[in-house]
């Protein structure tokens, strides 16, 4: 019997384009730039509700401090409570609007902000955009740095610690938690305390130099390494397990080698997910460090801000750490669209 005469053709599968019976699947690229825009759009759409949710609340806290805020503004303006006149509040009340139904001071509020318009200091009678927009830019280069140093933190110490055998495994395991846990305050002062007056290797006072950049960034970059180590070692070695190191290795490469080219790859989504909340926790964290190093940026302006109960700079500050937020979140999801193509269809 020849294979021609014991084979009926009617049971035999072609391979099909869409991965059906005797096939391997093959991804449709034209449905799937569908299901891409709409990922966009639910993005984009969740964006614009975290912002107006933030400046929601920032609005609702001005409105629910206890007290009359003509009266704190004035109080302000003359650098201490002292008498006051129905005139004088009137006359505060008509140029911030403050008389006016609540509902009214929120639309104003609203359209103010999608024009870019945050409204003026109480204490500086200046627009809020001017006086957070002379310091932002040393705040974001802070906020920049201490990331990279954390990223290369981090992948130093994971790639020369995880997957090395129990006890070294463990010990940086532990180090990534205790750093993780150290208050930016407490890790300022003793960095400057070391580096700065007992070695004088760079200036107590923070400036625009690289030098004065180091120790704020690394005060930042320390705690934050500690959090994306933490996240990005157990995939780290259970990628080190997997059967494409195992070929990596037979082609003669390296073990640092397959260690940085192939399994750090696979094992940085979490990390680069982290980068998202990385971004608006090292702003907020600017905010002591600042402090501690004498530096200008907006944590300094905040800080400043609410000790004078200056209510729009505050508000402001808000508002642009909610933004900054948002598009963080928006450029870590399209780096995980990018190491993950799967995530196109999702």
């Amino acid at each position: 019997m020849t294979l021609a005469s014991s084979t009926d053709p009617r049971q035999l599968s072609l391979p099909t384009p869409s991965g059906g019976a005797g096939g391997p699947a093959v991804p449709d690229r034209a449905s799937s730039w569908p299901r891409l825009a709409r990922r966009v759009v639910r993005r984009l759409a969740g964006a614009a509700v975290v912002l107006w949710g933030a400046a929601t609340v920032a609005f609702l806290a001005q409105v629910a401090l206890p007290g009359d805020r003509a009266t704190v503004i004035f109080n302000i303006r003359a650098g201490q409570p002292i008498e006051r006149t129905p005139e004088e509040l009137a006359a505060i009340n008509a140029q911030y609007g403050l008389a006016d139904p609540v509902v009214v001071q929120y639309w104003r509020y609203l359209t103010g902000l999608l024009r870019g318009d945050l409204g003026s200091s109480y204490q500086q009678f200046r627009p809020v955009t001017d006086v957070i927009g002379e310091q932002v830019g040393s705040t974001l280069t802070l906020t920049l740095a201490a990331i990279a140093l954390a990223w290369v933190i981090m992948i130093a110490w994971v790639t020369l610690t995880a997957g090395r055998g129990p006890r070294l495994s463990a010990l940086g395991a532990a180090v990534d938690t205790t750093v993780a846990g150290l208050p930016h305050y407490w890790l300022g002062i003793v960095l400057l305390l070391v580096f700065a007056l007992r070695l004088g290797l760079v200036p107590v006072i923070s400036g625009t130099s690289p030098s004065g950049l180091l120790l704020p960034a690394l005060t930042l970059a320390i705690p934050l390494a500690g959090f994306m180590g933490q996240a990005t070692r157990t995939e780290f070695e259970t990628a080190l397990q997997q059967p494409f190191v195992v070929t990596a290795r037979l082609r003669g490469q390296s073990d640092l080698g397959v260690r940085l080219r192939h399994v750090l790859r696979h094992s940085a989504l979490p990390a680069v997910t982290l980068s998202g909340w990385a971004l608006g926790a090292t702003i907020s964290g600017a905010v002591v460090v600042e402090s501690v190093f004498s530096r200008a940026g907006i944590g300094r302006v905040l800080v400043t801000a609410v000790n004078s109960q200056d209510l729009p700079i505050v508000t402001g500050v808000v508002v642009l750490i909610a933004a900054l937020y948002v598009v963080a979140n928006l450029v870590v999801d399209a780096v995980h669209v990018i190491l993950d193509p799967r995530a196109k269809t999702s």
